[in-house]
């Protein structure tokens, strides 16, 4: 959603590079730039001009005019303003001292609250609640049955004891709600209310008095960010006919510039909790102001990265993978699947990648990544016997050619697989050995074994001192010194690492005292 924006900010960044100091004028055509890209990105004016006059008033002050590096003191800058503007810092959700909390999904048809209150209850039962989703939204047609849809698909309890479609009391089964969730034992309730093609009084008042019935922990403002800065008009009319306590944003992952975004926590006060950017119910996430901004100025999001993976790596089987390579044992292609799938599990590759620092340079090639190639390599795999997929070497042509049958694809792909997998494999059993990096496992090994070939061939070397090569020649050894044992080196003494050789006396220290260097 935010590709235009950090576009344009990339660019008014790289040209600030190179200038050991920035002048008023440098600091205005920044400023201007800035200005030109928020509005492009569609955020409300007003938060446009908050925004620019901080920038500026902080870029003339004294962190910029001293800084090494001026540049990069604005960027810094930058990124404050946007974490502030997008909340400052991240808002949970409170939960009642007394279950159930009760929370409350209001906003227009079509911004996606249905959906969106089967994936905050997916998330819920993640986090080790045990949510009830309510149906309350007996105006849209079907609206019922989706969202029991929803709740079969997130595992949740779904309380609809009306059919819907314009029948039934949405006030009612909204009350009747929390005393079936406290004698089902559901510490969380999620009403999912009407919404409507526009703001109409009817909708305000139906929406007041579920409030007013239910006296709701969290108020939730589900918004379309695709609409731009109607979204900001829209949650004020709600703030002043209903009220809210968080925002939740919605289709981030469409094409629009973002400016709902970047607008509706400025205008209205309350913080963004939740952002959906996808259709599947695990698209949905905490929303962390310092990780928005840092996407959208290319900085990368490692932290939602390292939690993805966290969520979706299975630790045991990473462990044994881990261990396995530990032994020695080659890669296969088993092993290479399993892999594989355990990526596919943590979303689409493209996005994984965005979360990369500097990736928005490259958003040409990651528009090319295609997860279909990887089902097409799963694909392949699976249609080979378990002795192929073990021990790919005896993959004849024969073989490779009823495995593209059976794949649907050409022998080519086939063969193109099992090249990069041999690859992979001779990638592998280098890191298994470590690469000769001190303090990797096998380098010692590595060490020995070239030392042993450097030194094959070579006789016995003799030394150059004339007394050593005649006690060579006659057998003989050098004279210990008086109280260490014969046979062992001078000084070690034979006792264990860290002991003195017997006899060895410590310096009198004290003569040495005041004297100076």
């Amino acid at each position: 959603m935010f590709e235009t924006l950090s576009d344009r900010l990339t660019t008014v960044f790289s040209s600030l590079r190179g200038k050991g100091k920035l002048s008023e004028a440098d600091i205005d055509a920044t400023a201007r730039e800035i200005r030109v890209a928020l509005l492009e990105a569609d955020v409300a004016l007003p938060v446009v001009k908050d925004f620019i006059a901080q920038i500026k008033e902080r870029a003339r002050g004294v962190e910029v005019s001293q800084a090494l590096n001026p540049a990069q003191q604005v960027v810094k800058i930058v990124n404050e303003e946007l974490v502030n503007i997008l909340g400052g810092e991240t808002r949970h959700v409170r939960f009642a001292k007394t279950p159930p909390t009760v929370i409350m999904l209001a906003g227009l048809q079509g911004s996606g609250k249905t959906t969106l209150a089967g994936k905050l209850a997916r998330w819920l039962k993640s986090e080790g609640h045990a949510p009830l989703l309510v149906a309350a939204d007996l105006q849209r047609p079907n609206a019922v049955q989706q969202l029991q849809v929803l709740g079969e698909r997130a595992a949740t309890a779904v309380y609809a004891p009306e059919p819907g479609n314009g029948a039934g009391d949405p006030v009612e089964v909204a009350r009747q709600s929390i005393e079936h969730a406290k004698r089902a034992q559901h510490d969380v309730v999620i009403i999912d209310t009407a919404g409507r093609l526009g703001i109409d009084e009817e909708m305000m008042r139906q929406a007041a008095d579920i409030r007013d019935a239910v006296r709701p922990d969290e108020i939730l403002f589900v918004v379309d960010a695709m609409i731009g800065q109607d979204a900001v008009t829209t949650a004020q009319a709600f703030i002043d006919g209903v009220g809210f306590d968080g925002v939740v944003l919605t289709k981030l992952d469409g094409d629009a510039r973002g400016g709902a975004a970047l607008s509706v926590r400025h205008i209205t006060g309350r913080p963004i909790m939740f952002a959906s950017t996808g259709e599947k119910l695990e698209d949905f996430d905490v929303f962390h102001p310092e990780r928005m901004a840092g996407r959208i100025l290319d900085m990368g999001d490692i932290l939602t990265l390292i939690e993805i993976a966290e969520k979706n790596f299975d630790a045991e089987q990473t462990e044994k993978m881990a261990s396995k390579f530990a032994s020695g044992e080659d890669f296969s292609l088993e092993d290479f699947l399993e892999q594989m799938q355990m990526i596919r599990k943590l979303g689409p590759i493209k996005n994984l990648l965005g979360m990369m620092p500097g990736m928005g340079q490259m958003r040409q090639q990651l528009d090319q990544i295609d997860d279909r190639d990887l089902d097409r390599i799963g694909g392949i795999i699976n249609s080979m016997t378990p002795d192929e997929r073990r021990n790919p070497k005896i993959l004849n042509g024969s073989r490779r050619a009823r495995i593209a049958g059976g794949s649907g694809v050409s022998v080519t792909e086939v063969n193109n697989l099992v090249t990069r997998f041999f690859d992979a494999q001779k990638m592998m059993r280098q890191m298994a050995g470590g690469m000769g990096i001190p303090g990797m496992p096998g380098t010692r090994r590595k060490q020995v074994k070239a030392a042993a070939k450097k030194n094959k061939g070579k006789g016995k070397q003799r030394s150059g001192d004339p007394r050593k090569r005649a006690q060579e020649a006659t057998g003989t050894k050098a004279p210990q010194p008086d109280g260490a044992p014969q046979g062992l080196p001078p000084g070690l003494g034979g006792g264990l690492p860290g002991q003195l050789p017997p006899g060895f006396q410590m310096p009198d220290l004290s003569k040495l005292q005041g004297k100076k260097k």
